[in-house]
């Protein structure tokens, strides 16, 4: 895994390859005087299920586990993220608690925007914003798509049930 230590996106070399970062230039600008830049350890958690809603995290480098906790307390990963990727979108803007568990897996660098920086710079920045949108629907299809196959494997193998007829007499 490549480290990355980068504190202005303007210049980072990763920006065209991924879709939040590659935006304009007059956007970066703004995008960089509103975000904060941390490095996290292994295993910290960036935001829990339930949880009041502070902001989105970029991922700079590293990966992500996103979990979800049962009724009976298990943990279910649902996917793992990796670069460039946006944490807690949906959360922050429709200001919800957190839907999920956001783990760190690697030694990572992280983009931290508030939420209220954030809604303020999508107001200012129309192209950045529809971005966002095309964002939270391929999320929603992509979720589409989990649903349609976990329902499929479980179509596929019916439990059969064995019923004995009624012996003739």
């Amino acid at each position: 895994m490549e480290r990355i230590t980068q504190s202005n996106c303007l210049t980072c070399d990763f920006r065209p390859d991924r879709l939040f970062c590659d935006m304009p230039a007059e956007s970066l600008k703004v995008f960089d005087q509103i975000k904060s830049l941390g490095s996290y350890p292994r295993g910290a958690v960036l935001f829990a299920e339930g949880r009041p809603v502070r902001g989105i995290f970029i991922l700079c480098d590293g990966r992500a586990k996103l979990s979800i906790c049962s009724d009976t307390g298990r943990r279910l990963t649902l996917r793992i993220a990796g670069p460039g990727e946006v944490l807690g979108l949906g959360a922050t803007l429709s200001n919800t608690p957190y839907e999920v568990t956001a783990e760190l897996i690697d030694n990572s660098q992280v983009v931290f925007v508030r939420r209220k920086e954030l809604v303020r710079f999508l107001r200012e920045h129309e192209t950045v914003c529809l971005e966002v949108v095309r964002m939270l629907s391929q999320d929603l299809h992509g979720a589409y798509e989990r649903v349609r196959t976990i329902a499929m494997v479980r179509t596929r193998h019916p439990r059969i049930t064995f019923r004995p007829r009624a012996m003739l007499v």
